[in-house]
């Protein structure tokens, strides 16, 4: 049998699509929409209260970042409602807002070409406890919800949202912990600026402020134990910090390939830069001391995005209010934006919203992008004393917000694996 040589012909590069983003929608613990979310951050609200979901008397952290007043009825019919985790319940809310927000003519939408990618932590962790310990409470006979599986899989929320709206294009979820949605806004750019669609759905949500959520975190040191000011628990960046606080909710954005919003008139908030990832190869749970990975995947980002570092703004870092995390972030800003990272605005919105786990980098992403539209940085809060180990020079916005016309900001997101995510954004004409 002859072998066959195939020539193949040198062509250029493909022209990657432009990808601009034209919808949003947030569910937070300071806001359920986007205004009211928007509105709590830029006037330093903190999102943390004691729980309700559970009784948490005897748990070492009693409280969390938990919704506000949300019925999740007054937005999905309650039969279908049960089918669904929270988490999987918070996406479809969310993304509707977003959907809406982007005004689509669904009937004139291909939506071959339009896809769904969503990201999530942890995925249906209240699902998995009802059920495991309703076992555990019976004679060991095995009786389980029919829905115990599709309510809990990591991957059923842009199964929703795909089926919602009939979106035939690429459907997956990502998980990489609190870097989750980061790479679910990653991975629908590349497949827009590629070719394999026009419109992606695409973000986080996360529902784990449960009985085995806060135990596990508890379990490993992570949460802040703050439990007499639940609301100063969320302290980035500060000497006394002592753990993140668990939040929950989800942020959906809108991409659109740029000429295909264009053609159809569509409102367009800003041009998604370039994505960077890298790992840090270190620990399960800490980050490299030194912020190996979090300069790599700066680094990484403003390569593919072909900017320099004096052409960012700002970041919305990670900074989850942890002793390692925070100090190892601020180190690795400075390596990467030298001189410059002295006159940049750095915030946390962690320090309102809590740590929304998987659904983090989304909710943070659209907090960079209405910076963008409204010109304000909002602050990090819960600031009392600086940390000798961290750069006094350096704005992190504290406690109050701050004006300034933005062009260019980056997301940070960091998960357990050392997987790092980070994402930047970008005016329509820089």
């Amino acid at each position: 049998m002859g072998f066959v040589c195939l020539k193949i012909k040198n062509t250029e590069a493909m022209e990657l699509r432009r990808v601009v983003v034209t919808g949003l929608g947030a569910l937070t613990p300071i806001g359920n929409n986007i205004q009211e979310y928007w509105d709590g951050l830029i006037n330093g609200v903190s999102g943390a209260a004691p729980i309700t979901y559970f009784d948490a008397s005897k748990f070492k952290t009693q409280f969390a970042c938990e919704l506000k007043n949300f019925n999740v009825e007054d937005f999905i019919d309650r039969k279908e409602a049960r089918k669904m985790d929270r988490y999987a319940q918070y996406a479809v809310v969310s993304s509707t807002e977003a959907m809406n927000d982007a005004n689509f003519d669904l009937e004139k939408l291909d939506k071959d070409r339009a896809g769904v990618i969503w990201g999530s932590g942890i995925g249906g962790l209240e699902t998995f406890q009802i059920e495991v310990l309703n076992f555990a409470a019976g004679d060991g006979t095995p009786k389980f919800n029919p829905f115990f599986i599709p309510k809990m899989i990591g991957d059923i929320a842009c199964g929703h949202i795909s089926i919602k709206y009939g979106f035939r294009g690429p459907n997956f979820g990502t998980v990489s912990a609190c870097a989750s949605s980061t790479n679910a806004i990653i991975d629908a750019f590349n497949y827009i600026r590629l070719g394999h669609a026009d419109v992606m759905v695409t973000g986080g949500s996360e529902a784990a402020v449960t009985i085995a959520g806060m135990g596990g975190f508890n379990a490993m040191h992570a949460l802040s134990t703050r439990n007499d000011d639940p609301k100063t628990a969320s302290r980035p960046m500060d000497k006394d910090r002592d753990g993140f606080v668990l939040g929950e909710g989800a942020g959906a954005l809108i991409l659109e390939e740029y000429e295909h919003a264009v053609a159809r008139g569509a409102k367009i908030y800003c041009e998604i830069g370039g994505g960077g990832m890298s790992a840090d190869a270190y620990h399960i749970t800490a980050p490299h001391p030194e912020g190996l990975g979090a300069r790599n995947v700066m680094l990484n980002c403003l390569r593919d995005a072909g900017l320099k570092p004096t052409d960012v703004d700002g970041v919305n870092m990670h900074g989850t209010s942890t002793p390692l995390g925070d100090l190892a972030e601020s180190k690795a800003i400075e390596q990467v934006f030298g001189d410059h990272a002295y006159t940049m605005n750095l915030n946390s919105t962690k320090s309102m919203t809590g740590h929304l786990l998987g659904a983090a980098g989304a909710i943070e992403t659209i907090s960079s992008i209405l910076s963008l539209k409204y010109g304000i940085i909002p602050p990090t809060i819960n600031h009392f004393t600086d940390d000798e180990s961290i750069d006094p020079k350096l704005n992190f916005t504290f406690n109050v917000a701050q004006k300034r016309d933005v062009k260019v900001l980056m997301s940070n997101t960091f998960g357990f694996g050392g997987h790092n995510a980070c994402v930047l954004v970008k005016k329509l004409d820089i």
